[in-house]
């Protein structure tokens, strides 16, 4: 008997509370950049390393997801296929 993955969705709450915590983070590393007692070029490089860092972040994220999914969709069809043979199997045909 196959058993389906119940697809689990993040509630409105989680995303929100996601989306505002990025928000602030940013903000606050904005401001701190900014409030820095240094040069200019020293604050523009700590403004970049901290966009060169979310964007890693992003694409980080995406790949670990792109993988998790990529195996459950292979657990799947590996699973249907064991179905299919033991669907067609006859344990009582002569060999």
């Amino acid at each position: 008997m196959s058993e389906t993955p119940v697809k689990q969705q993040n509630t409105a709450a989680f995303y929100g509370q996601a989306v505002a915590s990025f928000i602030v983070a940013m903000a606050a590393t904005t401001i701190g950049i900014y409030n820095l007692d240094a040069d200019i070029w020293v604050r523009s490089f700590l403004a970049i390393a901290v966009l060169y860092l979310v964007t890693s972040s992003f694409t980080l994220a995406k790949v670990i997801r792109d993988r998790q999914e990529a195996g459950q969709i292979v657990s799947r069809v590996d699973q249907a296929r064991l179905e299919k043979l033991l669907a067609e199997h006859d344990p009582f045909e002569k060999l």
